[in-house]
Protein backbone atom coordinates (compact mmCIF):
# COMPACT_ATOMS: atom_id res chain seq x y z
CA UNK A 1 0.00 0.00 0.00
CA UNK A 2 2.63 2.38 1.05
CA UNK A 3 4.75 1.39 -2.57
CA UNK A 4 1.91 1.97 -4.67
CA UNK A 5 1.14 5.09 -2.54
CA UNK A 6 4.74 6.51 -3.47
CA UNK A 7 4.69 5.38 -6.80
CA UNK A 8 1.65 7.83 -7.41
CA UNK A 9 3.40 10.87 -5.79
CA UNK A 10 6.46 9.87 -7.97
CA UNK A 11 4.36 10.61 -10.92
CA UNK A 12 2.52 13.18 -10.09
CA UNK A 13 5.81 14.78 -9.56
CA UNK A 14 7.04 14.10 -12.74
CA UNK A 15 3.87 15.11 -14.04
CA UNK A 16 4.30 18.65 -12.19
CA UNK A 17 7.71 19.09 -13.49
CA UNK A 18 7.17 18.37 -17.22
CA UNK A 19 3.99 20.61 -17.13
CA UNK A 20 6.60 23.86 -15.37
CA UNK A 21 9.29 22.95 -17.91
CA UNK A 22 6.36 23.52 -21.00
CA UNK A 23 4.94 26.26 -19.45
CA UNK A 24 8.46 27.74 -19.12
CA UNK A 25 9.54 27.02 -22.74
CA UNK A 26 6.09 28.62 -23.43
CA UNK A 27 6.47 32.16 -21.64
CA UNK A 28 10.19 32.41 -22.40
CA UNK A 29 9.41 34.42 -25.59
CA UNK A 30 6.62 36.14 -23.59
CA UNK A 31 9.11 37.08 -20.37
CA UNK A 32 12.28 38.43 -22.44
CA UNK A 33 9.63 40.63 -24.25
CA UNK A 34 8.91 42.48 -20.95
CA UNK A 35 12.98 42.37 -19.47
CA UNK A 36 13.94 43.71 -22.82
CA UNK A 37 11.11 46.58 -22.33
CA UNK A 38 12.70 47.44 -19.22
CA UNK A 39 16.26 48.10 -20.74
CA UNK A 40 17.08 51.60 -21.20
CA UNK A 41 15.89 53.07 -24.68
CA UNK A 42 18.98 52.96 -27.28
CA UNK A 43 20.83 50.35 -25.40
CA UNK A 44 22.57 47.55 -27.15
CA UNK A 45 20.04 44.40 -27.14
CA UNK A 46 20.68 42.56 -23.85
CA UNK A 47 18.58 39.78 -22.34
CA UNK A 48 19.22 40.65 -18.53
CA UNK A 49 20.31 44.60 -18.86
CA UNK A 50 21.90 46.27 -16.25
CA UNK A 51 19.76 49.05 -15.37
CA UNK A 52 15.50 49.09 -15.74
CA UNK A 53 13.54 51.65 -16.19
CA UNK A 54 9.95 52.32 -17.28
CA UNK A 55 10.69 55.38 -19.56
CA UNK A 56 9.89 52.90 -22.70
CA UNK A 57 6.06 52.72 -21.63
CA UNK A 58 6.00 56.39 -21.72
CA UNK A 59 7.38 57.14 -24.76
CA UNK A 60 6.11 53.99 -26.61
CA UNK A 61 2.72 54.87 -25.68
CA UNK A 62 3.00 58.52 -26.56
CA UNK A 63 4.90 58.20 -29.85
CA UNK A 64 2.56 55.35 -31.08
CA UNK A 65 -0.72 56.82 -30.23
CA UNK A 66 -1.73 53.92 -28.92
CA UNK A 67 -4.80 55.94 -26.69
CA UNK A 68 -7.20 56.39 -30.19
CA UNK A 69 -5.47 52.52 -30.86
CA UNK A 70 -6.95 51.23 -28.12
CA UNK A 71 -10.38 52.99 -28.38
CA UNK A 72 -10.32 51.76 -32.11
CA UNK A 73 -9.71 47.94 -30.78
CA UNK A 74 -12.19 47.60 -27.55
CA UNK A 75 -14.81 49.45 -29.87
CA UNK A 76 -14.54 46.90 -32.80
CA UNK A 77 -13.72 43.70 -30.06
CA UNK A 78 -16.57 44.30 -28.09
CA UNK A 79 -19.18 45.05 -30.94
CA UNK A 80 -17.92 42.02 -32.90
CA UNK A 81 -18.43 40.08 -29.60
CA UNK A 82 -21.32 41.15 -28.58
CA UNK A 83 -22.65 40.30 -32.41
CA UNK A 84 -21.45 36.81 -32.20
CA UNK A 85 -22.66 36.31 -28.73
CA UNK A 86 -26.10 36.97 -29.98
CA UNK A 87 -26.26 35.74 -33.26
CA UNK A 88 -24.51 32.33 -31.80
CA UNK A 89 -26.98 31.69 -28.73
CA UNK A 90 -29.47 32.29 -31.59
CA UNK A 91 -28.65 29.83 -33.94
CA UNK A 92 -27.04 26.88 -31.49
CA UNK A 93 -30.13 26.64 -29.41
CA UNK A 94 -32.04 26.35 -32.42
CA UNK A 95 -29.47 23.63 -33.91
CA UNK A 96 -29.35 22.10 -30.36
CA UNK A 97 -33.49 22.38 -29.51
CA UNK A 98 -35.20 22.62 -32.71
CA UNK A 99 -36.08 19.93 -35.01
CA UNK A 100 -36.41 20.67 -38.43
CA UNK A 101 -35.79 19.40 -42.24
CA UNK A 102 -32.41 19.98 -43.39
CA UNK A 103 -31.06 20.66 -39.93
CA UNK A 104 -27.81 18.17 -40.09
CA UNK A 105 -26.88 19.43 -43.16
CA UNK A 106 -26.56 23.01 -42.03
CA UNK A 107 -24.34 21.91 -39.09
CA UNK A 108 -22.35 20.51 -41.84
CA UNK A 109 -22.11 23.11 -43.86
CA UNK A 110 -21.75 25.47 -40.55
CA UNK A 111 -18.75 23.55 -39.55
CA UNK A 112 -17.45 24.02 -43.30
CA UNK A 113 -17.10 27.57 -42.84
CA UNK A 114 -14.42 27.03 -40.44
CA UNK A 115 -12.26 25.48 -42.40
CA UNK A 116 -12.33 28.62 -45.45
CA UNK A 117 -9.59 30.88 -44.58
CA UNK A 118 -10.67 34.96 -44.25
CA UNK A 119 -8.35 35.52 -46.81
CA UNK A 120 -10.12 33.64 -49.50
CA UNK A 121 -13.62 35.72 -48.92
CA UNK A 122 -11.51 39.47 -48.78
CA UNK A 123 -12.32 39.87 -52.30
CA UNK A 124 -15.98 39.43 -52.28
CA UNK A 125 -15.93 40.55 -48.76
CA UNK A 126 -14.67 44.04 -49.73
CA UNK A 127 -16.79 44.84 -53.20
CA UNK A 128 -19.94 44.27 -50.55
CA UNK A 129 -18.89 46.55 -47.88
CA UNK A 130 -17.79 48.75 -51.19
CA UNK A 131 -21.16 48.58 -52.74
CA UNK A 132 -22.38 49.14 -49.35
CA UNK A 133 -20.21 52.74 -48.65
CA UNK A 134 -18.84 50.60 -45.50
CA UNK A 135 -15.00 50.64 -46.27
CA UNK A 136 -13.02 53.20 -44.26
CA UNK A 137 -15.53 52.98 -41.49
CA UNK A 138 -16.74 51.21 -37.90
CA UNK A 139 -18.87 49.06 -40.23
CA UNK A 140 -16.05 47.21 -42.46
CA UNK A 141 -14.35 45.78 -39.11
CA UNK A 142 -17.24 44.92 -37.68
CA UNK A 143 -19.43 43.65 -39.50
CA UNK A 144 -17.23 40.91 -41.95
CA UNK A 145 -16.62 38.81 -38.33
CA UNK A 146 -20.51 39.55 -36.98
CA UNK A 147 -21.46 36.11 -37.24
CA UNK A 148 -18.82 32.68 -36.53
CA UNK A 149 -19.76 29.24 -37.43
CA UNK A 150 -17.43 27.87 -34.29
CA UNK A 151 -19.40 30.14 -31.65
CA UNK A 152 -22.42 28.62 -33.24
CA UNK A 153 -20.92 24.91 -33.05
CA UNK A 154 -19.88 25.84 -29.31
CA UNK A 155 -22.89 26.84 -27.78
CA UNK A 156 -25.11 24.55 -29.64
CA UNK A 157 -22.74 21.84 -28.26
CA UNK A 158 -23.01 23.18 -24.61
CA UNK A 159 -26.68 23.58 -24.50
CA UNK A 160 -26.98 20.13 -25.60
CA UNK A 161 -25.52 19.22 -22.22
CA UNK A 162 -28.24 21.05 -20.44
CA UNK A 163 -31.62 18.74 -19.40
CA UNK A 164 -34.27 19.30 -21.23
CA UNK A 165 -36.25 18.91 -18.21
CA UNK A 166 -35.34 22.54 -17.39
CA UNK A 167 -36.86 24.20 -20.31
CA UNK A 168 -39.91 22.04 -19.52
CA UNK A 169 -40.57 23.11 -16.19
CA UNK A 170 -40.11 26.55 -17.17
CA UNK A 171 -42.13 26.08 -20.40
CA UNK A 172 -45.12 24.86 -17.76
CA UNK A 173 -44.87 28.57 -16.29
CA UNK A 174 -45.61 30.43 -19.29
CA UNK A 175 -42.22 30.99 -20.83
CA UNK A 176 -42.00 31.19 -24.20
CA UNK A 177 -38.61 30.04 -26.09
CA UNK A 178 -36.86 33.31 -25.95
CA UNK A 179 -37.53 33.81 -22.54
CA UNK A 180 -36.54 30.17 -22.09
CA UNK A 181 -33.17 30.98 -23.99
CA UNK A 182 -32.83 34.48 -21.70
CA UNK A 183 -33.34 33.26 -18.25
CA UNK A 184 -32.48 29.41 -18.00
CA UNK A 185 -30.07 28.55 -20.86
CA UNK A 186 -28.00 31.71 -21.14
CA UNK A 187 -26.97 31.68 -17.13
CA UNK A 188 -26.18 27.99 -17.34
CA UNK A 189 -24.38 28.34 -20.48
CA UNK A 190 -22.15 31.21 -18.66
CA UNK A 191 -18.56 29.00 -19.28
CA UNK A 192 -19.34 28.47 -22.85
CA UNK A 193 -20.48 32.37 -23.34
CA UNK A 194 -17.04 33.11 -21.54
CA UNK A 195 -15.07 30.59 -24.13
CA UNK A 196 -16.50 32.33 -26.79
CA UNK A 197 -16.20 35.82 -25.58
CA UNK A 198 -12.76 35.54 -24.79
CA UNK A 199 -11.84 33.58 -28.15
CA UNK A 200 -13.64 36.51 -30.27
CA UNK A 201 -12.46 39.45 -28.61
CA UNK A 202 -8.65 38.25 -28.11
CA UNK A 203 -9.10 37.10 -31.93
CA UNK A 204 -10.37 40.50 -32.82
CA UNK A 205 -7.39 42.44 -30.58
CA UNK A 206 -4.85 40.55 -32.22
CA UNK A 207 -6.15 40.85 -35.81
CA UNK A 208 -4.26 43.39 -38.17
CA UNK A 209 -5.59 42.08 -41.62
CA UNK A 210 -8.72 43.49 -41.52
CA UNK A 211 -7.61 47.10 -40.63
CA UNK A 212 -5.31 46.91 -43.04
CA UNK A 213 -7.39 45.67 -45.99
CA UNK A 214 -10.56 47.66 -45.51
CA UNK A 215 -9.52 51.10 -43.51
CA UNK A 216 -6.80 53.54 -44.76
CA UNK A 217 -8.28 56.47 -42.48
CA UNK A 218 -5.56 57.32 -39.72
CA UNK A 219 -8.19 57.57 -36.90
CA UNK A 220 -9.46 53.80 -37.29
CA UNK A 221 -6.07 52.58 -36.60
CA UNK A 222 -6.13 49.97 -34.18
CA UNK A 223 -4.30 48.18 -31.79
CA UNK A 224 -2.01 46.22 -33.86
CA UNK A 225 -2.01 48.28 -36.94
CA UNK A 226 -0.59 50.89 -34.71
CA UNK A 227 1.81 48.39 -33.35
CA UNK A 228 3.09 47.15 -37.42
CA UNK A 229 3.49 51.02 -38.12
CA UNK A 230 5.30 51.90 -35.13
CA UNK A 231 8.01 48.61 -35.36
CA UNK A 232 8.33 50.34 -38.88
CA UNK A 233 9.63 53.35 -37.28
CA UNK A 234 11.30 52.02 -34.48
CA UNK A 235 13.33 49.52 -35.89
CA UNK A 236 16.39 49.51 -34.32
CA UNK A 237 15.31 50.42 -30.87
CA UNK A 238 14.37 47.09 -29.72
CA UNK A 239 13.49 48.15 -26.39
CA UNK A 240 11.37 50.94 -27.22
CA UNK A 241 9.75 48.19 -29.63
CA UNK A 242 9.20 45.56 -27.07
CA UNK A 243 7.47 48.22 -24.62
CA UNK A 244 5.24 48.55 -27.27
CA UNK A 245 4.68 44.94 -27.30
CA UNK A 246 3.49 44.53 -23.97
CA UNK A 247 1.60 47.52 -24.05
CA UNK A 248 -0.63 45.54 -27.00
CA UNK A 249 -0.27 42.53 -25.02
CA UNK A 250 -0.98 43.01 -21.05
CA UNK A 251 -4.82 43.91 -21.97
CA UNK A 252 -5.97 40.38 -23.51
CA UNK A 253 -3.47 38.30 -20.84
CA UNK A 254 -4.99 40.07 -17.79
CA UNK A 255 -8.60 39.35 -19.55
CA UNK A 256 -7.43 35.83 -19.74
CA UNK A 257 -6.45 35.57 -16.39
CA UNK A 258 -9.97 36.52 -15.27
CA UNK A 259 -11.58 34.35 -17.21
CA UNK A 260 -9.61 31.31 -17.55
CA UNK A 261 -11.55 29.40 -15.21
CA UNK A 262 -14.22 29.27 -16.96
CA UNK A 263 -13.33 28.97 -20.67
CA UNK A 264 -11.14 25.86 -19.22
CA UNK A 265 -15.01 24.84 -17.97
CA UNK A 266 -16.49 25.86 -21.23
CA UNK A 267 -13.88 24.19 -23.42
CA UNK A 268 -14.09 21.02 -21.22
CA UNK A 269 -17.82 20.30 -21.49
CA UNK A 270 -18.85 21.23 -24.93
CA UNK A 271 -18.13 17.97 -26.44
CA UNK A 272 -19.61 15.88 -24.26
CA UNK A 273 -23.16 15.53 -26.48
CA UNK A 274 -23.25 14.91 -29.91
Amino acid sequence: MSKQSWNFKYTDFFSLGVLIFGAFIVLLPLLLVFVISFAPSGASLEILPNKLSLANYRDAWQQGNFLLAFANSTLVAVAVTAFQIVTSALAGYALARFKFRGKQALLLIILATLVIPFQLLVIPIFLVLKSGHLINTYGALILPTAVNGFGIFLLRQYFQTIPVELEEAAAIDGANRLEILWRVMLPLARPALVTLFLFTFIGEWNDLFKPLVFTTRPELRTVQLALAEFQEQFTNNWSLMMAAVAIATIPVMVLFLIGQRQFIQGIATTGMKN
